[in-house]
């Protein structure tokens, strides 16, 4: 059985042309949440900002909504995706299980290609660790890390299993962001996320599938658990009020 590739979408982009352009350009802004969720993208005012016709922006939009970014509505009007918080729990839960599922079965399943395939793409992430942490921006950790979940899905050699993760990682990228946000907080630096991976590899490598299944395992919920630590923070609960200057009766 020939396996299936875990290529990204950037990958397979064809660049150089009108809609590449402009898909490069939205998506970015989509995954920095530059662009809101449930922000309005009129055809019109795109193809002047890019200074197209609607074709290719139609194009870029189609693509972007095959990636569940945006979502085009029945009156043919297009938004960024909202993200849902009531189906945050259960995305949690089948991205925690699917990467259990994908990465034993990389463990168990894989070939030499395989294993330089995964490594690659760990180098791949090392650059974009020290990219991200020194510009502040999420998105290249965000790309690279997709590309090695997505290697190591690759390695299990099922195709819906591969089909369905990569979708979970799609519409996790902007929650990613938001993790990469609250993480720069802690005191997890890049030697700490490689340090996961190399684990992860290690126990790949060996064929340790119940390895690979308990580090698959804590990977998801440290995400989980940054995630929700960030939608449940407070910026006041420690902020002194006692000494406020009281209103003049």
């Amino acid at each position: 059985m020939t396996k299936p590739t875990g290529k990204t979408g950037s990958d397979q982009r064809s660049r150089g042309t009108g809609a590449a352009i402009i898909y490069d350009a939205l998506r970015d802004e989509i995954l920095r949440l530059q662009l809101r969720p449930g922000e309005a993208l009129d055809e019109t005012g795109l193809g002047t900002r890019f200074v197209c016709s609607r074709s290719p922006v139609r194009e870029a939009l189609i693509r972007l909504a095959s990636e569940g970014l945006v979502e085009i509505l029945p009156n043919r009007s297009t938004i960024v995706a909202p993200i849902d918080l009531q189906r945050v729990p259960s995305y949690l839960d089948a991205l925690d299980l699917m990467q259990r599922i994908t990465h034993r079965l990389a463990a168990i399943a894989h070939d030499d290609a395989d294993l330089l395939a995964i490594r690659e793409a760990q180098h791949r992430f090392a650059g974009s660790l020290e990219v991200s942490f020194a510009e502040n921006d999420s998105v290249p950790m965000i790309e690279a890390n997709y590309g090695f979940h997505m290697a190591v899905a690759s390695a299990a050699g099922n195709d819906y299993f591969l089909t369905f993760y990569r979708r979970l990682l799609d519409e996790g990228r902007r929650m990613l962001h938001l993790h990469f946000i609250f993480q720069r907080r802690d005191d997890r630096g890049p030697e700490d996320l490689l340090s996961d991976h190399e684990a992860l590899i290690a126990a790949i490598t060996e064929r340790d599938a119940e390895g690979a299944d308990a580090i698959a395992h804590e990977h998801a919920a440290q995400f989980k658990g940054r995630f929700m630590e960030f939608m449940t923070r407070s910026l006041t609960a420690d902020i002194d009020l006692s000494n406020m200057p009281r209103r003049a009766e």
